[in-house]
């Protein structure tokens, strides 16, 4: 039994990890090793090579599914050392085996932001493509994580932070937050943001609209007496 089990680990790595060299035939083998099937002719043989095949399918299902599992577990170690490239290339890897998973788009959102942040022109050259590059695949899986889940606010946010301070796109960043404050509707966090993207866009009256109902709804003082200040400084702008 440890033996087909080992056979069955061997197999599912092979599959799973180009680096392992094997031709055809000796894959084969393996497998016929491990199922026990090796050319089923009669009826009763097919059907015993069936069962035992579905079963091995399911083994390298739920391995597959570990793999992912672990990739994530992976990105989420280096996120937390701040190791932003390798989070990426692994949180990529786990979206291979979870590609529907919303967070994991989200987490290579986050983690691009940081890699453009820190891409600097070692050449000399002038050239930020790196940078932008980067900036773009964070934009796209903040919109991959929203189109999987279109009530998911931390991407919502993401972007918009993205828009506003680093892509100088305002304009794109209204409709995510007004999205975001219908259903997260006491985030001053967001209030602020729409507030600023408002300002950018020469909309003022929206602007000091916003920081009036962040005064309204925050109980922090220190949120408050911000609200105030910059709400002064768009009047300011308005009346000059």
């Amino acid at each position: 039994m440890k033996g087909r089990h080992f056979i069955f680990v061997l197999i599912s790595f092979c599959i799973i990890f180009s680096s392992c060299k094997m031709s055809n035939k000796q894959l084969h083998r393996l497998q016929e090793l491990e199922t026990g099937v090796s050319s089923p002719t009669t009826v009763e043989e097919l059907e015993d090579a069936i069962e035992k095949y579905s079963q091995r399918v399911e083994d390298v299902t739920s391995a597959n599914a570990q793999i992912g599992v672990w990739y994530k577990m992976i990105a989420s170690r280096y996120l937390d050392k701040k190791m932003y490239g390798e989070a990426l290339k692994n949180y990529q890897k786990a979206i291979e085996f979870y590609p529907t998973n919303q967070n994991l788009y989200y987490w290579v959102g986050v983690c691009a932001g940081f890699m453009a942040q820190s891409s600097l022109d070692y050449d000399g050259r002038g050239d930020n493509s790196q940078k932008m590059n980067y900036y773009r695949l964070a934009e796209s899986a903040y919109k991959q994580a929203i189109k999987i889940d279109d009530r998911f606010t931390r991407p919502m946010r993401g972007i918009s932070i993205l828009y506003i301070y680093e892509l100088d796109e305002s304009e794109k960043a209204i409709p995510y937050l007004e999205k975001l404050l219908s259903i997260e509707t006491k985030d001053t966090d967001a209030m602020l943001l729409l507030a600023r993207a408002y300002y950018t866009q020469y909309d003022f009256e929206k602007a000091v609209d916003i920081y009036d109902n962040i005064i309204k709804v925050t109980k922090s003082e220190i949120r408050k007496a911000e609200a105030i200040e910059l709400k002064a400084q768009v009047l300011e702008t308005m009346y000059n």
